[in-house]
């Protein structure tokens, strides 16, 4: 649970690894660093989100490389954000004495975040400081592979053996003698360190707290955007940094979590980088972030979904960062894994997949680029309207689905859903802006499709909705989202059937659920899974719709409850323990946060 002030907890670890839990995440818009509760960084990416990792013992604890500082003889510590920032102060308690560490990626001063623009100083500042007592600190920077450093001047040059392409540069307001450094220090003394990368800022003035000032400054100008009367205030707010934090700046693209190969579950091979973006999560962050305030990011957002299809001619499931293509899946065989849960993927195979969904979440997002005053330019209405004459008969075909399963295809019912959104959304565009094209068919063959989906999808067996578009199949959580998307009506007798049923048959447990059952809608993988947040997010949603106002708003507090105490989120959680899973912090969990409490806001407002 989110606790702006929390207790000072022992530092566990299991199989030499921090639970996902104690870690805190940091970010400059260009690439992203967790920090972990023992004052240890084991993950940054440089100079970007996908790039290859410079620190990845999140993905091997003795080889993948770290960037330490922190006590010998530590007690206990517990972590916490400036407030309205992504500044991040972390305590660490010896026997001796107790020391604040804070941890920023450096913006410009002065950078306003709202701006389509790059801030980052491509730096990471490291500030400690002894609070009481003395402690011996150790700072330690060894990047995956090892590294070698050489004295200059104002600090270390440091050469990554992987990294040759990386012009580092470590500054420290005490001597180094290396890349591992034991220092002394009493009451009131501080060590800075700041690693730069890119254009080398060694001949600048030496000023970490100026720097760290900075950053909370351009942080919280940024907030005084946001606006949200609603449940969990503080959970929502702390959201809204981590979307941003998600957030490519200069290209306005989103990686879906900023981690690579986090198990779900431990032990288990479903192990997948999500450092792209998914064209799917498009309609939703821009519907969370333009309801609490932040318009800019959603119409960033908007173009950018709109020039990756302009780019590529072929709808993809999911982009790079810049619009381009998904690089190749590879494992890699040097990692163990977390918690040794091989193997570590970089690169997405399900790229290249066919999910017909994607012709709906383009269409959707060029129709509200259109509503918030974006204009369809011709060539790119001659594009869309291919799109929608694609979904017409699209819906008919298998594809991988939502979950981008790896075996045979299906015809899924949220895929012909979303290709309903497509040309609804296309014929909505038509009408609206008198655009040439089948206007008049995209809208009968949307309302088709409407009364297609309630009718044959229905399984009277179940009495429900049925993941296969003929009735058959098993039950997925994915159909909570048809009303969510304005497919069916939430009070329909069979929605509120089918959100009954997966309440029941699909529970994880305490308010948790199951995306699908394995034995009954196999996926091509081994193991199961833990309970997906989003699909509980969408379970309040459809409860509001229907009039169940209380029991969403105790499930979303629930919800909310399971957060860690510095307000992040995964994309899983084990039932049985209540522990993360999956990669982390993901985008789509805060997404819910946000989405969800807006939703029991207007219900409270109506």
């Amino acid at each position: 649970m989110l606790d702006p002030d929390p207790p000072f907890r022992r530092v566990r670890r299991r199989d030499g690894y921090l639970p996902l839990e104690d870690l805190g995440l940091i970010g400059d818009g260009t690439t992203a660093a967790l920090v972990g509760l023992d004052g240890s960084i084991p993950w940054l990416c440089l100079p970007s989100f996908d790039s290859d990792p410079l620190l990845c013992g999140l993905l091997d604890h003795a080889r993948g490389g770290h960037f330490t500082l922190t006590v010998e003889d530590l007690q206990e510590a517990r972590q916490r954000y400036v407030p309205d920032t992504a500044v991040l102060v972390t305590e660490l308690r010896s026997s001796t004495g107790l020391v604040e560490i804070t941890d920023a990626l450096a913006v410009r001063a002065g950078a306003d975040l709202s701006d389509d623009a790059g801030a980052s100083r491509e730096e990471l500042v490291r500030s400690a400081r002894v609070l009481d007592g003395s402690v011996r600190m150790r700072a330690e920077l060894l990047p995956r592979g090892g590294g070698q450093a050489e004295m200059r001047a104002s600090g270390l040059e440091v050469q990554a053996s992987r990294r040759p392409d990386l012009r580092l540069h470590l500054r420290s307001n005490l001597p180094m003698t290396g890349l591992r450094t034991i220092h002394d220090l009493q009451q009131g003394d501080h060590l800075d360190l700041v690693l730069s990368w890119g254009r080398i800022h060694r001949h600048h003035r030496f000023d970490p707290p100026a720097m760290l000032r900075g950053t909370a400054e351009a942080w919280r100008r940024w907030m005084r955007s946001f606006r949200y009367s609603g449940p969990e205030s503080p959970l929502v707010r702390r959201a809204a940094i981590t979307l941003k934090l998600c957030d490519d700046w200069v290209n306005g693209s989103l990686v879906a979590a900023p981690t690579s190969s986090l198990p779900a579950p431990i032990g288990g091979v479903r192990n997948w980088d999500y450092r792209y973006t998914w064209i799917r999560d498009a309609a939703y962050t821009v519907f969370a972030l333009r309801r609490i305030g932040f318009d800019g990011e959603a119409d960033a957002f908007l173009g950018w979904v709109l020039d990756a299809f302009e780019q590529s001619r072929h709808p993809r499931i999911m982009y790079g960062l810049r619009g381009e293509p998904v690089p190749e899946e590879i494992r890699d065989a040097e990692l163990e894994g977390y918690r040794r849960s091989a193997p570590v993927r970089w690169g997405n195979g399900a790229a290249d997949q066919r999910q017909h969904d994607v012709y709906g979440e383009v269409l959707d997002c060029a129709d509200q680029w259109q509503r918030s005053g974006g204009e369809i330019q011709p060539a790119l209405w001659s594009g869309l309207a291919e799109l929608a004459e694609a979904a017409a008969s699209a819906w008919r075909q298998p594809d991988q689905g939502i979950w981008e399963v790896r075996s045979t295809g299906r015809v899924f019912t949220y895929s012909a859903g979303m290709c309903q959104v497509a040309l609804d959304r296309a014929a909505a565009m038509g009408e609206r802006l008198g655009l040439p094209g089948q206007v008049t068919t995209w809208r009968a063959t949307a309302d088709k499709l409407r009364q297609l989906i309630l009718d044959q999808s229905w399984n009277e067996d179940t009495q429900s909705l049925s993941e296969h578009l003929d009735g058959s199949g098993g039950l997925d959580a994915s159909l909570l989202a048809l009303p969510l998307r304005h497919v069916v009506p939430a009070d329909h007798p069979r929605m509120v059937a089918t959100t009954a049923a997966v309440a029941e048959r699909l529970s994880a447990g305490d308010g948790l659920l199951y995306r699908y059952l394995h034995d009954r809608s196999p996926d091509g993988l081994p193991g199961d899974e833990g309970g997906f947040l989003l699909c509980s997010f969408w379970l309040v949603d459809n409860l509001v719709l229907q009039g169940r106002v209380e029991q969403a708003e105790e499930l979303y507090a629930s919800l909310c409850a399971r957060a860690s105490p510095l307000g992040l989120l995964p994309e899983q959680i084990d039932p049985a323990t209540g522990a993360f899973m999956g990669n982390f912090p993901q985008a789509f969990s805060h997404i819910g946060v946000i989405a969800s409490g807006v939703t029991l806001a207007r219900a409270s407002q109506a």
